[in-house]
């Protein structure tokens, strides 16, 4: 069943960039053949380049985890990322990517502990991005914390390993993935996780919209071992959204509030268990200050990539950011994020990060054979 779900997924986001694709390269040779059947008598057709682009950037990274409430979850994540690809872009829709991200933590030996390697074909138009291949994460997969913390993910799996497929017009947009996280070997198990996030806007230009997430994660065994239980867990959340970002003093003033639900199971133990509960969030940014209070309320909930707080009954963060500097390729911020829980009111996650990033740099140009 669940190769099923994962197969059809994957077919269906193959087959809808591919009709895309071959939509858009149709339109535009039906095109370009009629103009340059009027044209040919006054000017010749224009010369067809494909371009050669670089890209470098990176992210140094102090982050401390005070909490009392999750003892063995106490630790210091510090370190630099650093990545670099080249892009080969066939005409302004396909391109191809290669490069590699690596990661050194503070102290860590040997130098660089992780490196992934990034490798992707991108298909991307006004309203299309599909990717296929090792592709930076970024700002493609802003999930709720309740189903996956964004932070770590930051960190050590910067990287979708996978495809992605975002659909976004006037109303909003969409987007579905599928992510493995490892491949069944004779000792790694097979691991994977598929969902879709979006937001809708019922009437574009307004304050009101919603939102919506939904994450499935999959756990089987290694080769070696087949036995091994198989685990099965996902959630969803859904929240209606006020948006007042530029209409107030503030740069942004968000409000959102809603509900999740999520499900886990050990197949040889138990079927789906539920937890539901209710999340809200506030969102205020001033030039260089920003706040965003989250909370939540409901059944303790077990996602294994969630943040770690939603396992507790009720919780608030509260995250305090300053952005101490902002250069042409250079962002610099402090954060504290402060979190209370039952009995525990003064766990606290002071950090820094630093972004750089140069941008994609054009360093050639291909002239097309006829």
């Amino acid at each position: 069943m669940i190769k099923k779900i994962y197969a059809i997924v994957f077919a269906s986001l193959f087959v809808a960039s591919a009709s895309f694709a071959q939509y858009s390269s149709t339109k535009t040779q039906v095109t370009t053949k009629t103009d340059t059947t009027k044209l040919s008598k006054i000017a010749p057709a224009p010369v067809k380049y494909s371009t050669l682009d670089i890209h470098f950037n990176g992210l140094a990274f102090l982050d401390d985890h005070e909490y009392d409430a999750l003892i063995p979850l106490r630790k210091t994540n510090s370190g630099t990322r650093t990545a670099i690809d080249v892009g080969y872009n066939v005409d302004s829709l396909n391109s191809f990517v290669v490069g590699t991200n690596a990661l050194h933590e503070f102290g860590g030996v040997p130098y660089f502990v992780q490196v992934n390697p990034v490798a992707y074909y991108k298909f991307q138009n006004k309203n299309i991005l599909f990717n296929a291949g090792e592709f930076p994460r970024d700002s493609l997969l802003q999930l709720p914390r309740g189903l996956y913390n964004v932070d770590s993910a930051q960190y050590y799996r910067p990287n979708v390993e996978g495809l992605l497929l975002r659909i976004k017009s006037k109303f909003g947009f969409e987007t579905g993935f599928i992510d493995w996280i490892s491949r069944q070997t004779p000792t790694n198990r097979n691991q994977f996780m598929a969902g879709e996030l979006g937001i809708f806007y019922p009437n574009p230009g307004h304050a009101f919209y919603i939102s919506h997430a939904f994450l499935f994660e999959h756990n089987a065994g290694s080769k070696s071992d087949t036995a091994a239980d198989i685990q099965d867990s996902g959630g969803a959340q859904l929240r209606l959204g006020l948006d007042y970002s530029h209409k107030t003093i503030f740069d942004s003033l968000r409000f959102e509030a809603g509900g999740q639900l999520t499900e886990h199971r050990t197949r040889s133990q138990y079927q789906f268990q539920a937890s539901y509960g209710f999340v809200a969030t506030v969102y205020i940014g001033y030039k260089r200050f920003s706040l965003e209070d989250q909370f939540y309320d409901g059944d303790p909930s077990d996602l294994t990539y969630a943040d770690p707080f939603y396992t507790k009954p009720i919780f608030n963060r509260a995250d305090f950011m300053y952005t101490a500097f902002i250069g042409k390729h250079l962002k610099g911020q402090f954060f504290l994020a402060l979190y209370q829980s039952p009995a525990r009111l003064t766990d606290s996650e002071p950090g820094f990060r630093m972004v750089y990033d140069i941008g994609r740099k054009k360093i050639a140009r291909f002239k097309d054979p006829d």
